[in-house]
This record gives C-alpha cells, structure tokens and sequence, in this order.
C-alpha cells in the first residue's frame, strides 16, 4: 500500500495501492505517519510518488460512501493532518507525479515544496492534473484553495476550482501548478536530483528561509476550526452530493 525506500538522506514514499492509488482511509494514515516520522528517522528530504501514469486518483469514493458520519469526520481529520503534515514538514517533500493527479491527487501535491511532473506518453490521452472536485459535487475546502492560490494565483485558482478544469501537464507547468515535466521514468530521479541540490545547501540557512517561505502554508493549520471538517461532512451527506458520488461509482463499475 505504501512503500518506503531510502536514497542516502532522503526517504521515497511510493503509494503502491492497485490500481489507481486511490486515497481511502489506511492509505492517508500511513502517508500521514510516514511523513511526521521522517525527520525523526534521519531523513532530511522526501520524495512522495505513485506508479508510472498514475500519481493518484483522488478519494476512494466506493469506500467513503460506505462510512457512517463518525467514520467519515475520522477520515477528515487524517486527511487534512495528512496535508498539514505535509504542509509543516520540517524537512523538504518533493511530489513526483508519474501521471494523472486529479483531486485528492492534486491536493497532495500542491502542499509540497516542489512539483516534478511526467510528459504524457500519448498525445491523444495526456495525463491530467486538477482540482475536479465541483464536477462530482463536492467544494473545495479553504485550506485547499489558499494552497492553490500560492501557486497559480488568486483569479486564475478560482476559474479553476469553479469548473474543476483539469489541466494537462504543459499547461500545469505554463501557470505554475508544477515546477518542471519529465520522461515518465524520469520523474523519481529527477525529484531526488533536485532535493539532493536543495540539501546541498546550507543547512540551517536553508530551513530557517524555508520555514519563513512557507509560513503562510503553515499558518492555515494553526486553527483546526479553520477546517471545517463539521461543515464539510454535512456537505457530503447531502442531497446532491450523494446523488453525484453515486453516479460516479455506477460509472466506475461499468468501466
């Protein structure tokens, strides 16, 4: 489900769940302990990846319906502690996205440091990238709309999430959502060849600005109620929202 393989002084966090990394709720707890462990276990940088053409597929939307509401606010929680995890780090992550990255994906990424992202290999079918999460009837939660914001910027975040516009990966790295494209056999490398110049650095010159470059990221996490978990798990319970996460799995089993 998650494999972890150590490069020297940096930890890879490869999501490893056939057949499309879907995030249900082990998945995020161990993401989520592996990165608030590594600095502790000596790592000073990760690379978090998934498989090639496929970094994530978002929230495992087949298992969440399953969930009672205690379960589901349960599975909140440890998502976003996911993404302030990430978010707070105090070492530098690196996403490696070997292919499409929609929703819970894309989410996970943009709380990194830095974006490597893989060419897509047919020019016919490219890989996707984006927040699609109004398209099967569900909002963008604050926390997730500043991160994007810091990245493409306020008006353009907004048409985005607005239409939950997918992007492929040349448009994603024309207004800043990745920082650089790669082979898709070349993401991973490229990822740890970039964190290894980062470390290069030095060290404590390098944290201390980090930590104030991304002050802002970790300042939405200070006030848990900022999250609005409650408010979110009343919106998934809803009428239209169980209306459309239902179409979506009849869609999926057909598939």
């Amino acid at each position: 489900m998650l494999e972890s393989i150590r490069h020297e002084n940096t930890l890879e966090l490869r999501l490893s769940r056939p057949p499309v990394n879907a995030l249900n709720p082990e998945l995020v707890r161990r993401v989520r302990k592996a990165v608030e462990n590594a600095d502790a276990q000596g790592a000073r940088g990760i690379v978090l990846c998934g498989q090639p053409g496929m970094f994530s597929a978002g929230l495992d939307v087949p298992e969440l319906l399953q969930l009672d509401r205690p379960t589901l606010i349960a599975f909140w929680q440890d998502f976003f502690g996911l993404c302030a995890a990430l978010a707070c780090s105090p070492i530098p992550v690196v996403a490696a996205i070997g292919g499409h990255s929609p929703a819970g994906g894309a989410v996970l990424s943009i709380f990194c440091d830095y974006r490597v992202m893989a060419r897509s290999v047919d020019p016919e079918k490219p890989f996707r990238i984006g927040l699609n999460e109004v398209q099967v009837g569900l909002s963008v939660p604050e926390v997730i709309q500043c991160a994007l914001r810091r990245l493409v910027g306020t008006y353009r975040a907004e048409r985005m999430m607005v239409v939950g516009q997918m992007l492929d990966p040349e448009q994603a790295l024309q207004i800043g959502m990745v920082d650089e494209l790669a082979n898709v056999d070349g993401v991973v490398p490229r990822a740890l060849e970039w964190l290894r110049g980062l470390l290069a650095l030095p060290p404590q010159a390098m944290a201390t600005t980090r930590l104030l470059a991304r002050s802002d990221l970790i300042e939405l996490f200070a006030d848990p109620t900022r999250l609005s978990v409650e408010e979110f798990a009343d919106g998934w319970f809803g009428t239209e929202t169980q209306t459309m996460l239902k179409a979506l799995v009849a869609k999926l089993k057909k598939s």
